[in-house]
């Protein structure tokens, strides 16, 4: 039967795919409907019942849209708005949802132990040397807890068989020695350690979950099981090996008092973490236990499910996808057990701690050799005292869901490896939070070694102003870092440099205003605009943007002058930074620019911004 192209063309009808609001399909509805069935319908009015259904059709078409539009965007980590798409995509990126960071560092720890006369000489009495044990609490003078991480032995030697404590004589009668002091460097961190139990049902679930109750929690130390088989961390479950930290008995421990050994991971989990209730989650594997099966490609065969009274034809064999999660090579599911779960909780910017404010011993855990009388130990744990000769920084708040989001901006195309400049910077702001936390962190290229970068970091302290980041940060940084970076390239850890400036201004206003809230005012938009948050190192001041703040406050007609000034040392009863910088010199193009690796701060906007009338 011959076609009627005729009669084909007559029947399609002109339709519009660009509407997409309300206003727009409704439009385009009317003037379907005139079009093609204008015979049928008359009236298409608000009150007629053709413009109620025009109305309803537009409204399912702008909601279907909108839906459209927002499930897209909520695929993009630039885009999305859901606080929960955030965190997924963030994750996909590979950036860890951290919490609070705690603040750590070292420690002087004395103690005083009685002396004894050995071939002539006065010595500390080893028989009486404690070990100091870890979780001893030693509080600072705002009374933040700092908890010791590892057992501190006093009584270790050297290769040499000397003491690796600091010995200085305490007190001496007819200058005969009765007693020394023994002083040990131990590291403290301000989260505290924390145990829960839960009890695992004789179930088998592959990739079961459990939850850590506190949502203060900050890091995994340990997880084991009823037969006290330990569950490792892993960045996946893939991973099937870890590296433990051993402790170094060999004749070089003095160059490196500590050994990694590569062990075999069967048991192992994957944590995580959400912002919306800050607590965190376990993943575990999905092997079996008692089913040994480490094939990294499950033989089909034994997974395959059979028909019935079938013999002939093996094409009609199908296979059972969940058995296939039964293997042991994502790890093994605990099942019929109790899981004690040990994790450090606490942190946050107050933590961190200024030199000589950690002197208070609240809780000493010591062991002493066997045959020392109480009363002997008692005096000696009574005679312990502490001091912190470094600051101890690494505390954060837990970061934003927008800082997340430009973490997780610079890292999605690191693929696991340093390469670029956004790539340091991702893994630098990735670092675990039990390491401590870099506040802001810069590269510039080496001008003596093409293959190498700098990095300039700075911490901040607890009442949120800027420091230089203290050595153990760093060290842990720069361990951190060497799992990521390329053989052939070299990363220099550089301190940043804090600017402490100040702002002075002279405007004009008009007759009717009041002087004092027009500078509260101006004083009130420049102190957010110089919040630290809103500034990087190797950031200018734009001159002309503090212009336009102080010209859009409400009375104000004009500027006379604008200067800044640097303020170092010690003010009044302000305490600056000690580098001086002259801002006149370093004005160019209407731009104020740091030094290199240099970040400006002003840190008392009540005295360091400065507003006059003319």
């Amino acid at each position: 039967m011959p076609r009627n192209i005729k009669k084909e063309v007559q029947l399609q009808k002109d339709i519009s795919y660009t509407s997409r609001d309300f206003t727009s399909l409704r439009n385009d509805l009317k003037r379907f409907v005139g079009q093609y069935y204008r015979d049928a319908i008359l009236d298409v009015s608000d009150a007629s019942l053709a413009g109620m259904l025009i109305d309803v059709a537009a409204y399912v078409g702008d909601v279907t849209s909108y839906y459209l539009d927002h499930q897209f965007n909520e695929n993009s980590l630039e885009k999305a708005v859901e606080t929960r798409n955030i965190e997924r995509l963030v994750r996909e990126a590979g950036v860890k949802i951290a919490g609070k960071s705690p603040a750590s560092g070292f420690i002087n720890i004395s103690l005083v132990i009685p002396s004894i006369q050995i071939d002539g000489e006065y010595v500390p009495d080893k028989d009486k040397i404690p070990k100091v044990l870890a979780e001893s609490i030693f509080t600072s003078t705002r009374g933040i807890n700092f908890y010791l991480t590892d057992d501190l032995d006093f009584a270790e030697e050297d290769t040499t068989g000397n003491l690796i404590a600091k010995i200085s004589i305490n007190q001496t009668v007819n200058g005969v020695p009765v007693n020394f002091l023994l002083t040990r460097e131990g590291f403290v961190v301000s989260s505290r350690l924390r145990t829960q139990t839960v009890n695992i049902p004789d179930s088998f679930v592959p990739f079961r979950t459990v939850t850590v109750e506190d949502a203060n929690a900050t890091e995994i130390v340990r997880v084991f099981d009823s037969d006290g088989d330990d569950y490792y961390e892993v960045e996946s479950l893939t991973q099937s090996t870890i590296f433990k930290r051993m402790v170094n008995n060999r004749s070089d421990r003095d160059v490196a008092d500590e050994r990694i050994q590569l062990i075999h991971a069967p048991k192992r989990f994957v944590s995580s973490r959400t912002t919306a209730g800050g607590n965190i989650t376990i993943l575990f594997g999905s092997g079996k236990e008692d089913v040994f099966d480490e094939d990294v490609i499950p033989d089909p065969s034994e997974h395959a499910i059979r028909l019935y009274g079938d013999k002939k034809s093996l094409d009609k064999i199908t296979i059972d996808p969940s058995s296939f999660l039964g293997t042991q090579t994502l790890g093994i599911s605990p099942k019929n057990t109790t899981l004690t779960i040990t994790y450090r909780s606490g942190g946050g910017l107050n933590h961190n701690t200024n030199t000589s404010e950690v002197t208070n011993v609240t809780t000493l855990i010591t062991q002493f050799p066997t045959g020392i009388g109480t009363t002997q130990a008692s005096l000696i744990r009574a005679s312990a005292t502490c001091s912190n000769s470094a600051v101890l920084t690494g505390g954060e708040d837990e970061p934003s869901i927008e800082e997340l989001r430009q973490i997780a901006l610079f890292n999605r195309n690191s693929q696991n490896r340093i390469v670029s400049r956004e790539d340091l910077i991702a893994r630098v702001y990735s670092l675990p939070a039990n390491f401590g936390r870099v506040f802001r962190a810069a590269v510039r290229d080496n001008p003596n070694n093409p293959q190498a970068a700098q990095l300039y970091v700075l911490s901040r302290n607890s009442s949120g102003n800027l420091i230089i980041s203290s050595d153990t940060l760093k060290e842990n940084l720069s361990k951190y870092l060497s799992r990521f970076r390329i053989v052939s390239d070299a990363i220099d850890i550089l301190d940043g440099i804090v600017v402490n400036i100040g702002l002075k201004y002279t405007v004009t206003i008009g007759q009717d205003a009041q002087s004092s809230v027009v500078i509260a005012s101006i004083n009130a938009k420049l102190t957010d605009y110089f919040r630290i948050e809103n500034f990087q190192i190797d950031q200018p001041v734009k001159i002309g943007e503090i212009e336009n703040l102080i010209l859009n406050t409400q009375d104000v007609e004009g500027i006379t002058s604008l200067t800044f000034n640097n303020n170092s040392g010690i003010v009044g009863n302000n305490a600056y930074s000690n580098f001086r910088f002259n801002p006149k010199s370093n004005i160019d193009r209407g731009y104020l620019f740091p030094p290199v690796g240099g970040m400006f701060e002003i840190k008392y906007p009540n005295n360091d911004i400065v507003g006059r009338i003319s």
